[in-house]
């Protein structure tokens, strides 16, 4: 509750209403959504569980969605057939997400939801738009005439994270960790960020249904020294790639958003798809 003294002028009122409704809205647009294990690096064998975070800025809070919202969550160990985990969950009102990694090498979680709806006020969703850097999607709306109407909006999410099982094995072939699932929307990493060092180049592919994506934006976030760090964002190449540079150690995410015209038979007028890669870099090689 926002609490105002007594004695505070009425402007000071009327404007710490305005900066607090603010913030509401703020938080009601952060969509952002990663998985997170509680611990990067573990011991072969180890049990891990695997936060689902919703928020902005790599800083969120525990995603409330059930196992009911999920169309995909998955663990793909080195050597190992992908196991399904929604199998191995209880009910549809609950989700378990603590899983064993038994083999030594770099394990892939995925998480991918189905489509959640929101609609803004005309005003709003221009100004998330802007926000989100989708202006083709405003010209869109001009061109449509519906510039000054609400934006229903179906959105969707394709979470990975990746954990590191005992000593890296830069022998590794199974490659678990670059494994192309053909998501909506996917980040792909061509190196093993387990194995690289502070400084090194990292390429990520942006993939719609296996297919390089042209001219996304790419935001890469690191947790080190100072919380919610933007590193940089970059827009992907005619091949779907994006060239970061992982400058410290520290925990990292990757994150990307496109949005276009809802097909057929979804109860909205735009379909975004959110989608992250969350990873641990290390300051010195782990044995």
């Amino acid at each position: 509750m926002l609490h105002i003294r007594p004695g505070r002028p009425l402007v000071c009122r009327f404007a710490l209403l305005v900066a607090f409704s603010g913030a509401l809205v703020g938080v009601a647009r952060a969509r952002e959504f990663w998985l997170e294990p509680v611990r990067f690096w573990v011991q072969p064998g180890q049990r891990v569980h695997i936060r689902r975070l919703i928020g902005s800025h790599f800083q969120g809070d525990v995603w409330a969605g059930k196992r009911n919202r999920l169309t995909g969550f998955w663990h793909h160990a080195p050597g190992q057939s992908s196991v399904d985990l929604l199998s191995a969950t209880a009910p549809a009102d609950t989700l378990a997400s603590t899983i064993t990694l038994q083999q030594p090498g770099t394990h892939l979680v995925t998480l991918t939801t189905d489509n959640a709806f929101t609609t803004l006020p005309a005003a709003e969703f221009t100004t998330y738009l802007q926000q989100e850097d989708f202006g083709f999607i405003l010209a869109q709306r001009q061109q449509r005439g519906d510039s000054a109407k609400p934006g229903r909006e179906a959105y969707r999410r394709c979470a990975k994270t990746l954990v590191q099982a005992g000593p890296v094995l830069p022998t590794d072939t199974a490659r678990a960790w670059a494994r192309v699932l053909n998501l909506p929307l996917e980040l792909v990493p061509e190196q093993n960020p387990y194995t690289l060092m502070p400084g090194a180049a990292f390429t990520v592919r942006v993939l719609r249904y296996g297919h390089p994506v042209a001219g996304q934006q790419v935001a890469l976030w690191q947790r080190a020294h100072q919380p919610q760090a933007l590193i940089s964002k970059l827009r992907s190449n005619q091949n779907g790639r994006v060239l970061f540079r992982l400058s410290e150690a520290g925990e990292y995410l990757a994150s990307t958003v496109r949005m276009e015209p809802a097909p057929a038979g979804v109860s909205a007028d735009w379909q975004s798809t959110w989608s992250t890669l969350s990873f641990g870099l290390a300051g010195k090689k782990r044995l």
